[in-house]
């Protein structure tokens, strides 16, 4: 036992041998490892991912680089540069809480104005660079406040809470453009929405109460309108009917008078034609008795007439036989009162056997 307490124990060299080679082995291992994880952690920063309807604008030592990137993936040297989105498709800003104090000094409230706003892909880098990636903020948000300001300050409520609220969108969307223009070509304001503002409570029951009396004077208006235009209805309606009754009175008028012109006309006709006959059977008449007497006028010669009254003679003689003849004359014959009216001439002799 005393022998061997001075001694130190000894370890076999087969030992150190065999620890070596399995403690490189865990170095070479380690190194990879440390080698993925950086690597991942590069691809982790360099890779980027830019969304559709934005485009990439970067950063390198805070200063704007010219370059810009389209949707996809994209690679950047990693804690160097870095990148933000900028939307380049149609977004709408609301802008809230907007006080307004007319030129009453009545202070009132727009609970929202929506600005409905486009950047254009060729004017990125101009706004970017002049206003950062937050240029909403200046060139809409502010502006909206500047001149809903503006625009109050110059009207009293009743029109900016009634005559000229309708109007006040289209000039605020004006205003905003006109302005945009000049300072930053490229951004388009395509609509702006404006709701009603806030009035004090007060105010309002009075705009209220206005607006029922108004509601009741254009109902009563409204009922006026549709009396009178059911009484021009009727009145036209009996205009109409009074026209068809006279167009038909006419026609029928019209007509007598057509069929009194007719009866006259055949009326006329009728007399012309019997004129004309009576006129023609005149005329034959007067033609034939002229032709009777120039043709008696040369057919009465002494010698004709001599002859035809002893044709008459013959055809009137009487023949008496006996001795009474004179007597029987005087009693039987009645002597002929005209007869002594005649001159002689015209008294025809008569044979007595």
């Amino acid at each position: 036992m005393s022998s061997n307490q001075g001694q130190v124990p000894t370890v076999p060299q087969n030992q150190f041998n065999t620890g070596l080679p399995g403690h490189g082995t865990s170095l070479s291992g380690t190194s990879l490892i440390i080698a993925i994880v950086v690597s991942a952690l590069l691809i982790q920063f360099s890779l980027h991912r830019v969304d559709e309807g934005n485009i990439a604008v970067y950063y390198r030592g805070g200063a704007l680089l010219h370059s810009t990137a389209y949707p996809g993936y994209h690679f950047m040297l990693p804690f160097i540069t870095s990148f933000k989105s900028v939307q380049v498709t149609t977004q709408t800003d609301e802008v809230t809480d907007i006080p307004c104090g007319t030129s009453g000094g009545v202070m009132i409230y727009f609970d929202r104005i929506e600005v409905v706003n486009m950047l254009r892909s060729d004017a990125v880098l101009n706004v970017v660079r002049n206003f950062t990636a937050d240029y909403d903020k200046p060139l809409i948000f502010d502006k909206v406040h500047h001149e809903v300001n503006q625009f109050c300050s110059t009207q009293n409520l009743h029109s900016v809470y009634i005559d000229l609220f309708d109007q006040i969108d289209e000039n605020l969307k004006l205003a905003l453009q006109k302005d945009l223009t000049v300072v930053a070509p490229g951004l388009d304001i395509v609509a702006v929405r404006v709701t009603k503002p806030k009035i004090p409570e007060a105010i309002r029951r009075n705009y209220e109460l206005m607006e029922a009396e108004r509601t009741k004077l254009l109902i009563a208006t409204e009922k006026q309108k549709v009396v009178e235009k059911e009484a021009e209805t009727e009145r036209k309606r009996a205009i109409i009917e009074a026209q068809k009754q006279a167009e038909v009175a006419n026609i029928t008028f019209s007509q007598k008078i057509m069929e009194k012109d007719s009866l006259k006309k055949m009326s006329e006709i009728e007399d012309t034609t019997n004129l004309a006959r009576r006129k023609s059977q005149a005329d034959a008449e007067f033609y034939a008795a002229k032709m009777a007497a120039s043709s008696n006028s040369l057919k009465l010669t002494p010698e004709y007439l001599e002859l035809m009254k002893y044709k008459s003679i013959m055809t009137n003689v009487k023949l008496y036989f006996g001795p009474s003849i004179p007597a029987y004359l005087a009693d039987n014959v009645k002597p002929n009162e005209n007869l002594h009216k005649l001159p002689l001439e015209d008294v025809e002799p008569s044979i007595v056997n």
